[in-house]
């Protein structure tokens, strides 16, 4: 008979998702803020590449996929309530890709 109670191992995989699956959610979120408001905002597809200003909806595609990766990975890295390091994982990928993007967004005013 199988215990219910316990988890599954948890592996260094698992981990990795965890980390991204915060750095790929917390990424959607000025995206998907600029894009619902309106506002252009930079994406990897404007030209250049992160520093000029892509159109609102390309903002909202952009945050939509970077949502479904992050779902992803967040259940691939099997987070749960449970596994307080997969938690602590999760938010450092949130609190690096945050602080990343605090610095380079903070430049986009002064790039044209």
């Amino acid at each position: 008979m199988e215990n219910w109670t316990s988890t599954p191992p948890y592996r260094w995989y698992h981990y990795l998702s965890a980390f991204f699956s915060g750095f790929f959610l917390a990424n959607a979120v000025p995206h998907f803020m600029n894009g619902i408001s309106g506002d252009p905002f930079p994406t990897p597809f404007a030209d250049p590449p992160g520093i000029a200003l892509s159109t609102p909806f390309t903002n909202i595609l952009w945050a939509l996929g970077n949502i479904l990766i992050g779902y992803l990975l967040f259940r691939a890295g099997k987070i749960n309530s449970r596994r307080i390091g997969a938690l602590i994982v999760f938010f450092i990928g949130v609190a690096t890709i945050s602080m990343i993007l605090s610095i380079l967004f903070s430049k986009k005013d002064f790039m044209y």
